[in-house]
């Protein structure tokens, strides 16, 4: 792999090998692009098949985060982090606190955050060494558990998805057809209920499915069978690549609008949406209440604040529409497009993230 030359073509930059042989620590942070602030994006474990695959994870990953950042309207760059490892057995505290003192040696350029692999304990052993991380226990000022967040701005973005495609942003007697009854998607499905929503549910955990029953209601389905419900809006908010060759001419939505990341199979399929006149809600746009909400503790929680700003994806999700409409575009190029244009505007007043007073955190 020619690191330069593909950190070139995206315009990455920077790329920071992290080691502690004592703790095992194998670590890799992608850092983007930080026109619009310090690069906030989380800290995975995985076991990777080889070293160029968790760098091409890491960089991958962090210009997702760039995306995703730019896109909620936050002052945040994109970065990633990748342990290699194993994180069932491969963890220890040693090897937490040495990487957090490699966030600290960047003196604020990285942000990271729980991702998949590592916890919210994680983070307290990290915070041991740094205060450039979030997602940390409520006790030392995080905002604990991001899943209701999240799922607010789902709601919420839901609502501008329906306003698009039906006229309206009322939910009243909508069919609304959730796959995957998580954590996320159980507190969505009480808003949707609340609003008087129908609810057509699935999952592969039976008892999830049955408590929305019970609680909204709902109707279950196999799982095999909820891409072919007659609904309004098809919620995807469990594994991504859903919307495929295989379901993708079942769907009877007119909306296709939830909480899981990469809806897509292929971006092709984000094409035929858009030929069909299905309103798609990119996954990046809809989901970010979790980042948005992990933001609000470096100026100090503030539960209501997080929440009003979560709100402004409903705003967010109806500029993607209007650049679709604007340049005759699938609604997943739009949201590119917004973020892109967001970035290019700051660059045009500002260079690469640099800490100053402004910026530091005094959390401790």
């Amino acid at each position: 792999m020619e690191i330069f030359k593909y950190m070139e073509s995206y315009d990455y930059e920077e790329l920071v090998f992290c080691q502690d042989k004592h703790s095992g620590l194998k670590a890799i942070i992608a850092i983007h692009d930080t026109t619009l602030g310090p690069a906030l994006g989380g800290t995975r474990m995985w076991t990777y098949a080889s070293e160029e695959e968790a760098i091409v994870d890491a960089l991958r990953l962090s210009k997702g985060m760039t995306y995703k950042n730019a896109a909620a309207g936050l002052n945040l760059g994109g970065g990633k982090t990748v342990i290699i490892g194993d994180p069932k057995v491969d963890k220890n505290e040693a090897m937490f606190r040495a990487f957090g003192r490699f966030i600290q040696g960047l003196n604020g350029r990285y942000i990271t955050a729980e991702d998949v692999g590592t916890t919210v304990y994680d983070m307290d052993l990290i915070h041991e060494e740094t205060d450039f991380v979030t997602g940390i226990s409520p006790a030392f000022g995080s905002s604990g558990n991001p899943s209701p967040v999240t799922a607010y701005g789902v709601y919420k973005g839901i609502k501008a998805a329906a306003k698009e495609a039906f006229g309206s942003d009322m939910l009243e007697g909508k069919t609304v057809a959730v796959q995957g009854v998580g954590n996320v998607a159980y507190t969505l499905c009480e808003y949707l209920h609340g609003e008087g929503a129908n609810l057509i549910v699935t999952d592969i955990n039976k008892q999830a499915v049955n408590k929305a029953v019970e609680a909204f209601g709902a109707k279950a389905v196999d799982p095999s069978d909820i891409y072919a419900v007659d609904c309004d809006i098809y919620a995807p908010c469990a594994l991504g690549a859903t919307i495929n060759d295989d379901t993708i001419s079942k769907l009877k939505a007119k909306v296709v609008a939830g909480a899981a990341n990469n809806q897509l199979q292929e971006t092709k399929h984000g094409d035929i949406l858009h030929e069909k006149g299905i309103v798609y809600a990119p996954d990046f746009v809809i989901n970010a209440g979790g980042v948005i909400n992990i933001a609000d503790e470096l100026s100090g929680y503030n539960k209501e604040r997080a929440f009003k700003s979560v709100e402004k994806i409903y705003d967010n999700l109806s500029r993607v529409f209007e650049i679709s409409r604007r340049d005759g575009i699938p609604t997943y190029v739009a949201a590119d497009r917004l973020a892109e244009e967001r970035i290019l505007t700051m660059k045009q007043s500002r260079s690469q993230f640099l800490m100053n007073e402004h910026h530091i955190l005094s959390r401790r």
